[in-house]
């Protein structure tokens, strides 16, 4: 009896193991649980290099870090809320309603689901951005003074001569520092072989 248990219980690990390999193997990540399938990631990646798809797994592993980036951040903003917000709620619907009168694109199918997602995830990674880093560099003066004697050595010249440079970098710092904690915050997982397959193709 307890053989058969065993058994079973076996069959059932390596049928879970299967079925899950299956479908992380059309996936080139999964982000805190939530797949980012190579269809939408080809799609996004076309979109930014003039339509083109071939690429090496080098010039597709970059891009995915950076897509994985931004979905962190879309993750970020949604647990803050912001997709609650009756403007940004307002602004998506008048975007929707702008995409159905278009008449080159499809309102059903993926074509449409992708374009609609990408400015639902595009005006949150905004929105999270603004609070996160650019107010945080525009309205702290004394935090761009600190960074800045931090960091005097890169610069060489009085503050009130680089200080275009100065919040650039800050901002730079913030995003870096944002992200690191968001890597360990969200669960990762690459398809490296899936990306491999994208790049024969």
């Amino acid at each position: 009896m307890y053989r058969f248990l065993y058994v079973r219980k076996a069959c059932c690990v390596i049928v879970f193991s299967f079925i899950y390999s299956l479908s992380f193997g059309q996936n080139v990540a999964v982000i805190n649980g939530k797949p980012l399938s190579s269809k939408e990631f080809l799609w996004a990646y076309k979109k930014s290099h003039n339509g083109s798809t071939t690429a090496d797994f080098n010039s597709l592993a970059a891009y995915l870090n950076l897509y994985v980036n931004f979905k962190l951040k879309v993750l970020d903003a949604r647990e803050m809320g912001l997709d609650k917000n009756p403007s940004y709620q307002e602004e998506i619907k008048t975007y929707e309603t702008a995409l159905s009168t278009h008449k080159k694109v499809s309102n059903s199918g993926k074509e449409h689901d992708y374009l609609v997602n990408e400015y639902r995830e595009g005006v949150l990674m905004f929105n999270v951005s603004e609070q996160k880093i650019w107010s945080k560099a525009q309205d702290d003066e004394q935090a761009i003074i600190d960074f800045y004697n931090k960091n005097q050595q890169n610069y060489n010249k009085p503050l009130g001569e680089v200080k275009g440079q100065v919040i650039a970098d800050y901002q730079q710092s913030l995003e870096e520092n944002w992200l690191k904690s968001l890597k360990q915050k969200y669960q990762i997982k690459i398809n490296d072989n899936e990306l491999r397959k994208l790049a024969k193709q």
